[in-house]
């Protein structure tokens, strides 16, 4: 039999991209042919609009230089140091490129939907959803299809050369080029979500501050010369920066639950036997069947959104989950049929128990936040009650919250990982367990085009809100668009605590196909084979090419009782609060000099706040773009070079403890940020909706308060922290190469112990030969 022949059920990957390329198309045109409202409506939504781009194109321009610069030290790690494979710089371009691209189509679709959301909502409140629920899916499924796009055409590309050059290419290494396509979407991610989250934030504070707090007046007024830099941000961070990361979430499943099969292929049936040569192929593009099918299956849920004209908050919620429940019954039904047909008879049901894991993990998920976020619930309503203490009690109630919320979510992380692990038959072949949790990463994220559009439709329902206040519409107008902006926040809180669950589990997945990496650079280093060491002596040899994970666990002697490991578990859990303490000192610093601005327009700009002078929202949106651009680069470094300098100093076993450390405390800090700023949010909209005095209250001043210390909880800091985790591993996979050749040479300047010298075999050794 040929190896390396793609199956023809794989054609589902690109056929689903290109379909849902189409369907962003149509669902573009859509939008655009709605009315756009009257002449304030359009001024209005221009000026957030230019707003919004002149801020995406200057980050572009800084992102576009650290890649040409990251692009250079690819090459010279590639040409010059031989630890790195040529193609990697090429693919670490188009992870970038594409990632940018979807944000920016996304991007423009959502500032194109805000004044028509608020002129359907003149008409009814299911036509005001149906608008912005359709913008939000251009985001969505744009993601999806530019992602398995390049996927697919990299994956086509190589295999087909493996096909005329194997002794240069074959499938293995084929999955370790593709892994550095995350390192391009990450980076692209962690810009995007960190400088739109400092952006929007630093508008959005200031707005309220000065706004709100001191000058009285609504939110999203005209008379504010911060709200359209704060309507502008919510595009920039929420649909731009959403979609960059879960485009990198995304894609990252996929490509790292590839090279997991790879490695399980290996270990079942044998490194170059006929049986691993008929089977690699399949166990690599069955995660890319199964997210294509997913595509197809995201858009039959988009369809199935629709709500009555007098629904309440909860009924909104469950138009709105009506998509995600039922392209979720979809897929999983799908799965069994995509297992079943591609792998082993033995091996496929549990596989695609492992797909209905991650699934149910992802939908649990979203449920529990919205418990802890949405104002129809008794934590939000909770923090509402302390508002009478004033702002201090409503601080304190929405920390506990954030706390507390954090125990749903681990636990079913946790859960998902051991079940999924399990019916794999993961306790016999761990590599096989370990691609059952990446096929769970990829079963929760498969439905990405309909869960990613309840993120987008958020931002954009907060906009239209923001456009019909300014606009002066009628009360009702604004009340329909404040219950799809009360929903909107708690899609956004959801779409936020999915993004993390899923980044917990891809960033499990990427831990295991670092040791890949690892392999590939011992083998570019020369080694051919590990020597397995015991209190110093060499108990076992292994060739390289038929090492297992555990083989390489032992090899670097990864264990807590590793001090190298230890150290690095202790500065990935300090990485991740470092970095949030940037990111939120980032936003305090750009806030400050937003409220510096809007004082000085009130104070010197005869007429504002009387309505006969018009702000100049334009020095409030530079103010925003500068400090976004300035703040976002040192706590994307940190990021970046923590893993490379960790891993020359600790080795492999400092990394994978650095990441071990991220992960772990990333993942709960992130979810305890993001639930926290979502309830403070929701208690002030839940105020603002008539409750408790209303807006203008003494508990509506508490919460507004409570509102603003949320802010960049949960837009800046904690979606982040999830893009970090990933990044984090991304940037150890790429620069694996680099670390195992010169990590040894600098472990040796500072350690005492007698380096044992390693001989290297050229024969390969049965398991009498090499046990002693």
């Amino acid at each position: 039999m040929e190896t390396n022949v793609i199956p023809g059920i794989w054609y589902i990957a690109p056929v689903g991209a290109v379909i849902a390329l189409i369907f962003a198309f149509v669902f573009f045109k859509n939008v655009k042919k709605q009315s756009p409202g009257n002449e304030m409506m359009q001024k209005i939504a221009k000026y957030v609009r230019e707003g919004s781009f002149a801020y995406l194109k200057q980050q572009y321009k800084g992102v576009a230089i650290f890649f040409v610069i990251a692009f250079i030290v690819f090459n010279i790690m590639a040409w010059g140091l031989k630890v790195l494979h040529p193609l990697i710089p090429w693919a670490f371009i188009t992870g970038g490129f594409f990632s940018g691209l979807a944000g920016f189509i996304g991007m423009n679709t959502a500032t194109l939907a805000s004044n028509r959301t608020a002129q359907g909502a003149m008409k009814s409140l299911n036509k005001g959803l149906q608008i912005a629920f359709r913008a939000g899916a251009v985001m969505g499924l744009v993601v999806v299809g530019l992602a398995l796009i390049d996927i697919s055409i990299w994956f086509f590309a190589l295999n087909w050369w493996s096909k005329i050059h194997p002794d240069t290419m074959d499938l293995h290494t084929i999955t370790v080029i593709m892994l550095s396509f995350g390192m391009g979407a990450s980076t692209q991610a962690l810009f995007a979500r960190l400088g739109g989250g400092i952006y929007t934030k630093a508008a959005d504070v200031g707005a309220d501050l000065v706004g709100k707090v001191e000058a009285g007046i609504p939110e999203d007024d005209p008379r504010n010369p911060a709200t359209i830099a704060d309507n502008g941000g919510d595009n920039v961070g929420d649909v731009a920066g959403m979609g960059a990361d879960l485009y990198e979430s995304y894609a990252g499943s996929i490509l790292a639950t590839a090279a997991l099969g790879m490695a399980a292929v290996t270990v079942l049936f044998g490194h170059g036997t006929s049986l691993m040569n008929e089977w690699a192929i399949r166990f690599v593009t069955a995660p890319m069947v199964l997210a294509g099918v997913g595509a197809f299956l995201s858009i039959a849920g988009i369809y199935l959104v629709s709500t009555k004209e007098d629904a309440g908050t909860k009924e909104l919620m469950f138009a709105l989950n009506k998509g995600v429940y039922g392209s979720s019954i979809l897929i999983a039904i799908a799965s069994f049929f995509v297992t079943k047909f591609l792998l082993p008879a033995e091996y496929s049901f549990g596989i695609f128990l492992a797909s209905i894991v991650g699934l149910g993990a992802g939908i649990l998920i979203g449920h529990f936040t919205e418990r802890y976020t949405s104002d129809a619930y008794k934590p939000t309503r909770g923090i509402v009650e302390q508002a009478e203490f004033g702002p201090a009690t409503v601080i304190i109630d929405g920390l506990a919250v954030g706390m507390r919320s954090v125990a749903a979510p681990v636990i079913i992380i946790a859960i998902a990982i051991l079940v999924a692990f399990s019916v794999s038959k993961g306790f016999t072949y761990p590599e096989l367990g370990l691609y059952g949790i990446g096929f769970g990463a990829v079963g929760m994220l498969a439905t990405l085009g309909v869960t990613l559009a309840m993120d987008a439709f958020g931002p954009i329902a907060d906009n239209a809100g923001g456009n019909a206040e300014m606009s002066k519409l009628p009360k009702e107008v604004r009340v329909k668009t404040d219950a799809l902006d009360s929903v909107g926040n708690t899609t956004a809180a959801t779409g936020k605590g999915f993004a993390i669950g899923s980044a917990a589990l891809t960033a499990m997945a990427l831990l295991a196909a670092y040791l890949e990496e690892v392999r590939v650079g011992l083998i570019l280093a020369g080694t051919k084979v590990l020597d397995i060491e015991f209190a110093g002596t060499i108990v076992r040899t292994v060739d390289i090419s038929k090492a297992t994970i555990a083989d390489f666990m032992n090899y670097y002697n990864i264990n807590l009782m590793n001090p190298k490991f230890l150290v690095g578990v202790f500065i990935g859990a300090m990485v991740t609060f470092v970095f949030a303490s940037m990111t939120m000192k980032a936003v305090g610093r750009a806030a400050g000099a937003m409220v510096a601005e809007v004082r000085r327009q009130f104070r010197e700009i005869k007429g504002i706040l009387e309505g006969t002078a018009e702000p100049e929202y334009a020095k409030c949106v530079e103010i925003s773009t500068k400090g976004a651009q300035k703040e976002m680069v040192a706590p994307a470094l940190l990021g970046i070079l923590t893993p490379i300098i960790v891993g020359l100093l600790t080795g492999v076993a400092g990394v994978m403890g650095l990441l071990t450390g991220a992960l772990t405390t990333g993942f709960v800090l992130a979810i305890m940020m993001n639930n926290a700023g979502g309830a403070w949010d929701n208690a002030k909209k839940y105020v603002e909706s008539g409750k408790f005095g209303g807006k203008g209250s003494d508990y509506h001043t508490a919460c507004v308060v409570g509102d603003t210390v949320g802010d960049p909880f949960k837009d800046t800091s904690g979606p982040s922290i999830n893009i970090l985790i990933k990044l984090m591993s991304m940037v150890s996979i790429v620069f694996a190469g680099l670390i195992v050749a010169f990590s040894p040479k600098i472990e040796a300047l500072y350690s005492q112990e007698k380096q044992t010298q390693k001989i290297e075999y050229t024969q390969t050794y049965d398991q009498e030969n090499i046990l002693k």
